[in-house]
């Protein structure tokens, strides 16, 4: 029997589990079928890896050998397998964008189809900023257009280029009839009575929330993850107040607010492969990115409802 990629995947498996019935589970075998594959494996390579006792296994000498191996053999193929596949996938012309839902993506498409008119632009949409970010480094998308609470890394920060795009106070989504509506700033301390509502996502943005309306003096009753649609609509009767970006469209029968002293920050981040055959279009789709997000804000319903309101640069 030759030595195949899928029985290190086993060896390192059991390693790191301590247990076969551990590893087992973990690979989604039965256990005797684990046992078998792992003598297979043994008489393959000459010798025994592992030497079971009461509180699971331990590697032989010969087995620490297999192990070591192992974590430098396969994070090496796996890097491989993505740079072949991004190869492969990749083209010279064309852009293929990500982004989490919010103006800024319709923004970027729209003025790069006014710049480069005979240019192929497609998009891929999720609430998983990881997602958009796995989605660059397997080289299905050139760039990823996603946003951040606060100070919080970017998804996949080691493998691919981000910059900041923007910086915004976060926003508070009142219907237009709501008794603080009238305001121009609202503290958050006086939305302690509300339900709220909110996009789901995969960063910290959730916590941080939380953390604002403890140093407020307050927690969340009820908050509400669903789509935008029903986050609007939730606002509009009256059932909940939201949380929104700067860049929020103008909706009938709902206004924006900032928060008195930002206790919420989003941060609109571009990412891109440094090796990738988009990377020396990086700076140019920067600049489309820019110019979307300024004309987010002056689309704003913050900036429709309320101009006197401050507006976040770039």
């Amino acid at each position: 029997m030759d030595l195949e990629l899928r029985h290190l995947k086993t060896i390192r498996a059991i390693a790191d589990a301590g247990s076969l019935t551990r590893a087992a589970s973990v690979l989604g075998l039965a256990q005797p079928a684990l046992s078998a594959q792992l003598k297979r494996i043994e008489r393959a390579l000459g010798g025994t890896l592992f030497v079971r006792g009461r509180d699971g296994v331990r590697a032989t000498a010969l087995g620490d050998l297999v192990v070591e191996r192992a974590r430098v053999v396969l994070p090496a193929v796996c890097e491989l397998q993505e740079e072949a596949v991004r190869f492969a996938r990749e083209g010279a012309d064309g852009y293929r964008l990500g982004g989490t839902h919010g103006p800024l993506l319709g923004g970027l498409v729209d003025r790069i189809a006014r710049t480069d008119p005979g240019a192929l632009v497609t998009t891929c949409t999720s609430w998983s900023e990881r997602e958009i970010a796995c989605g660059v480094v397997a080289g299905r998308l050139d760039f990823a257009l996603v946003g951040v609470c606060g100070e919080s890394g970017a998804p996949e920060a080691g493998r691919l280029a981000w910059t900041e795009v923007a910086r915004d106070p976060v926003y508070v989504m009142l219907a237009d009839d709501h008794p603080l509506a009238p305001r121009s700033e609202i503290d958050l301390a006086e939305l302690a009575a509300e339900a709220w509502t909110d996009v789901p996502g995969d960063g910290c943005f959730g916590d941080c929330f939380a953390a604002a309306c403890v140093r407020a003096g307050f927690t969340p009753a009820c908050v509400y993850e669903t789509d935008t649609a029903s986050c609007v609509h939730l606002v509009q009767v009256g059932r909940a107040v939201g949380l929104c970006r700067a860049t929020f469209p103008a909706t009938p029968g709902l206004v924006t607010r900032p928060l008195t002293g930002a206790p919420l920050v989003w941060r609109h981040l571009l990412g891109w492969h440094p090796e990738g055959r988009a990377a020396d279009r990086a700076a140019a789709v920067l600049r489309h990115t820019r110019a979307a997000h300024a004309d987010a804000l002056a689309r704003s319903a913050g900036g429709t409802a309320a101009p006197h309101l401050p507006r976040a640069g770039a």
